[in-house]
Protein backbone atom coordinates (compact mmCIF):
# COMPACT_ATOMS: atom_id res chain seq x y z
CA UNK A 1 0.00 0.00 0.00
CA UNK A 2 3.43 2.56 0.94
CA UNK A 3 4.82 1.11 -2.16
CA UNK A 4 1.64 2.08 -4.47
CA UNK A 5 1.27 5.65 -2.64
CA UNK A 6 4.91 6.85 -3.23
CA UNK A 7 4.38 5.67 -6.60
CA UNK A 8 1.61 7.65 -7.38
CA UNK A 9 3.01 10.46 -5.75
CA UNK A 10 4.90 11.94 -8.90
CA UNK A 11 1.63 11.49 -10.83
CA UNK A 12 -0.26 13.45 -8.20
CA UNK A 13 2.15 16.43 -7.77
CA UNK A 14 2.55 17.14 -11.95
CA UNK A 15 -1.48 17.02 -12.12
CA UNK A 16 -1.70 19.56 -9.27
CA UNK A 17 1.36 21.57 -11.31
CA UNK A 18 -0.72 21.45 -14.50
CA UNK A 19 -3.73 22.90 -12.74
CA UNK A 20 -1.90 25.84 -11.19
CA UNK A 21 -0.29 26.45 -14.41
CA UNK A 22 -3.73 26.10 -16.64
CA UNK A 23 -5.20 29.07 -13.83
CA UNK A 24 -2.40 31.28 -13.96
CA UNK A 25 -2.81 31.05 -18.35
CA UNK A 26 -5.62 33.52 -19.13
CA UNK A 27 -4.21 36.29 -16.69
CA UNK A 28 -0.71 35.64 -18.53
CA UNK A 29 -2.86 35.51 -21.92
CA UNK A 30 -4.55 38.18 -20.78
CA UNK A 31 -1.68 40.91 -20.09
CA UNK A 32 0.45 39.32 -23.33
CA UNK A 33 -3.21 40.96 -25.30
CA UNK A 34 -2.97 43.99 -23.34
CA UNK A 35 0.84 44.70 -24.48
CA UNK A 36 0.36 43.48 -27.82
CA UNK A 37 -2.26 46.19 -28.17
CA UNK A 38 -0.88 48.45 -26.46
CA UNK A 39 1.99 48.33 -28.93
CA UNK A 40 -0.46 48.65 -31.52
CA UNK A 41 -1.90 51.83 -30.67
CA UNK A 42 1.50 53.63 -29.68
CA UNK A 43 2.83 52.22 -33.32
CA UNK A 44 -0.67 53.61 -35.13
CA UNK A 45 -0.38 57.10 -33.13
CA UNK A 46 3.13 57.82 -34.37
CA UNK A 47 1.80 57.33 -38.18
CA UNK A 48 -0.86 59.12 -37.42
CA UNK A 49 1.29 61.99 -36.28
CA UNK A 50 3.97 61.36 -39.06
CA UNK A 51 0.64 61.32 -41.84
CA UNK A 52 -0.33 64.67 -40.05
CA UNK A 53 3.28 66.62 -40.54
CA UNK A 54 3.33 65.39 -44.34
CA UNK A 55 -0.35 66.79 -44.77
CA UNK A 56 0.55 69.84 -43.44
CA UNK A 57 3.77 69.77 -45.75
CA UNK A 58 1.44 68.97 -48.68
CA UNK A 59 -1.28 70.72 -48.43
CA UNK A 60 0.00 74.62 -48.93
CA UNK A 61 2.12 73.05 -51.76
CA UNK A 62 -0.79 71.73 -53.46
CA UNK A 63 -3.23 74.55 -52.86
CA UNK A 64 -0.78 77.19 -53.81
CA UNK A 65 1.63 77.75 -56.76
CA UNK A 66 4.28 79.59 -54.83
CA UNK A 67 6.51 76.02 -54.81
CA UNK A 68 5.05 74.52 -57.79
CA UNK A 69 5.31 77.11 -60.25
CA UNK A 70 6.89 80.40 -59.00
CA UNK A 71 10.19 78.92 -58.26
CA UNK A 72 10.09 77.48 -54.84
CA UNK A 73 11.21 74.53 -54.89
CA UNK A 74 14.42 75.93 -57.55
CA UNK A 75 14.84 78.30 -54.20
CA UNK A 76 15.24 75.14 -51.88
CA UNK A 77 18.14 72.95 -54.32
CA UNK A 78 20.32 76.70 -55.12
CA UNK A 79 20.41 77.32 -51.77
CA UNK A 80 21.38 73.42 -50.98
CA UNK A 81 24.04 73.59 -53.05
CA UNK A 82 25.23 77.37 -52.48
CA UNK A 83 24.97 76.57 -48.58
CA UNK A 84 27.22 73.15 -49.77
CA UNK A 85 24.79 71.18 -47.74
CA UNK A 86 24.34 68.58 -50.62
CA UNK A 87 26.55 65.53 -50.60
CA UNK A 88 29.29 65.85 -52.82
CA UNK A 89 27.86 62.98 -54.90
CA UNK A 90 24.57 64.44 -55.13
CA UNK A 91 25.63 68.15 -56.48
CA UNK A 92 25.89 66.54 -60.41
CA UNK A 93 22.26 64.71 -59.99
CA UNK A 94 20.86 68.23 -58.13
CA UNK A 95 22.44 70.65 -60.95
CA UNK A 96 22.24 68.11 -63.95
CA UNK A 97 19.10 66.61 -63.44
CA UNK A 98 16.68 68.29 -61.06
CA UNK A 99 16.99 71.54 -61.84
CA UNK A 100 16.41 70.87 -65.52
CA UNK A 101 13.54 69.01 -64.58
CA UNK A 102 11.99 70.73 -61.68
CA UNK A 103 8.72 72.15 -61.80
CA UNK A 104 7.81 68.31 -62.97
CA UNK A 105 9.60 67.03 -59.62
CA UNK A 106 7.95 69.93 -57.91
CA UNK A 107 4.68 68.64 -58.57
CA UNK A 108 5.91 64.91 -57.83
CA UNK A 109 7.39 66.26 -54.49
CA UNK A 110 4.16 68.46 -53.64
CA UNK A 111 1.73 65.77 -54.50
CA UNK A 112 3.48 62.79 -53.32
CA UNK A 113 4.02 64.62 -49.84
CA UNK A 114 0.25 65.21 -49.64
CA UNK A 115 -0.50 61.28 -50.93
CA UNK A 116 1.67 60.08 -47.67
CA UNK A 117 0.27 62.18 -45.09
CA UNK A 118 -3.06 60.52 -46.70
CA UNK A 119 -2.39 57.13 -46.72
CA UNK A 120 -0.82 57.13 -43.27
CA UNK A 121 -3.63 59.30 -41.36
CA UNK A 122 -6.28 56.72 -43.30
CA UNK A 123 -3.95 53.86 -42.99
CA UNK A 124 -4.33 52.62 -46.13
CA UNK A 125 -1.38 51.70 -48.60
CA UNK A 126 1.12 52.44 -45.76
CA UNK A 127 3.68 49.81 -46.52
CA UNK A 128 4.09 51.11 -50.04
CA UNK A 129 3.83 54.91 -49.01
CA UNK A 130 6.35 54.00 -46.68
CA UNK A 131 8.79 52.43 -49.24
CA UNK A 132 8.24 55.65 -51.04
CA UNK A 133 8.81 58.29 -48.28
CA UNK A 134 11.78 56.38 -46.27
CA UNK A 135 13.63 56.68 -50.15
CA UNK A 136 12.50 60.27 -49.95
CA UNK A 137 14.01 60.98 -46.87
CA UNK A 138 17.15 59.20 -47.51
CA UNK A 139 17.21 61.95 -50.95
CA UNK A 140 16.58 64.64 -48.93
CA UNK A 141 19.62 63.44 -46.73
CA UNK A 142 21.77 63.48 -49.16
CA UNK A 143 20.70 66.63 -50.67
CA UNK A 144 20.85 69.39 -47.60
CA UNK A 145 22.45 67.93 -44.48
CA UNK A 146 26.00 66.98 -45.80
CA UNK A 147 27.93 68.64 -42.25
CA UNK A 148 31.64 69.87 -44.57
CA UNK A 149 34.46 68.25 -45.56
CA UNK A 150 36.56 66.78 -42.38
CA UNK A 151 33.53 66.60 -39.81
CA UNK A 152 33.86 64.14 -37.00
CA UNK A 153 31.45 61.20 -37.53
CA UNK A 154 29.09 62.40 -34.87
CA UNK A 155 28.18 65.59 -36.31
CA UNK A 156 26.89 63.37 -39.78
CA UNK A 157 24.59 62.03 -37.36
CA UNK A 158 23.33 65.46 -36.18
CA UNK A 159 23.15 66.90 -39.17
CA UNK A 160 20.82 64.22 -40.34
CA UNK A 161 18.45 64.49 -37.72
CA UNK A 162 15.97 66.54 -39.89
CA UNK A 163 15.13 63.75 -42.01
CA UNK A 164 17.20 60.83 -40.49
CA UNK A 165 14.59 60.23 -37.49
CA UNK A 166 11.31 60.46 -40.26
CA UNK A 167 13.60 57.53 -42.09
CA UNK A 168 12.98 56.07 -38.78
CA UNK A 169 9.67 56.00 -38.46
CA UNK A 170 9.14 54.85 -42.37
CA UNK A 171 11.54 52.19 -41.57
CA UNK A 172 9.22 51.23 -38.76
CA UNK A 173 5.64 51.09 -40.70
CA UNK A 174 7.51 49.17 -43.56
CA UNK A 175 8.57 46.27 -41.13
CA UNK A 176 5.43 46.57 -38.77
CA UNK A 177 2.24 46.45 -38.84
CA UNK A 178 0.85 49.86 -37.80
CA UNK A 179 -3.03 49.64 -39.40
CA UNK A 180 -3.66 47.05 -36.86
CA UNK A 181 -5.70 49.90 -35.00
CA UNK A 182 -6.95 53.62 -36.04
CA UNK A 183 -7.37 52.76 -39.88
CA UNK A 184 -10.11 52.82 -42.50
CA UNK A 185 -8.97 49.27 -43.99
CA UNK A 186 -9.11 47.59 -40.30
CA UNK A 187 -12.42 49.14 -39.98
CA UNK A 188 -14.43 48.25 -42.48
CA UNK A 189 -12.43 45.19 -42.86
CA UNK A 190 -14.42 44.88 -39.39
CA UNK A 191 -17.82 46.37 -40.36
CA UNK A 192 -17.45 43.78 -43.32
CA UNK A 193 -17.09 40.50 -41.31
CA UNK A 194 -19.65 41.90 -39.21
CA UNK A 195 -22.61 42.21 -42.18
CA UNK A 196 -21.25 38.90 -43.40
CA UNK A 197 -21.99 37.52 -39.57
CA UNK A 198 -25.22 39.02 -40.15
CA UNK A 199 -26.12 38.21 -43.08
CA UNK A 200 -24.91 33.96 -42.30
CA UNK A 201 -26.72 34.44 -39.12
CA UNK A 202 -30.34 35.35 -41.33
CA UNK A 203 -29.65 32.94 -43.85
CA UNK A 204 -29.33 30.12 -41.40
CA UNK A 205 -32.86 31.10 -39.70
Amino acid sequence: MVAHLERCEPKVKHLLLHSQHTHRMPGAMKTSRTAVQQDAIALAGLRIVVGCLFLIFGQYKVLGTQFTLHGGFQWWINKFLQDGSAYPFMVPVLTGFVLPHSTAIAFLVAYGELAIGLALVLGVLVRMASVFALIYMITLLFSSNFPGHGAPLWEYFGASLDHSVLALCFATFIVAGSIDVFSVKKYFGKRSRGLHKSETGNSTE
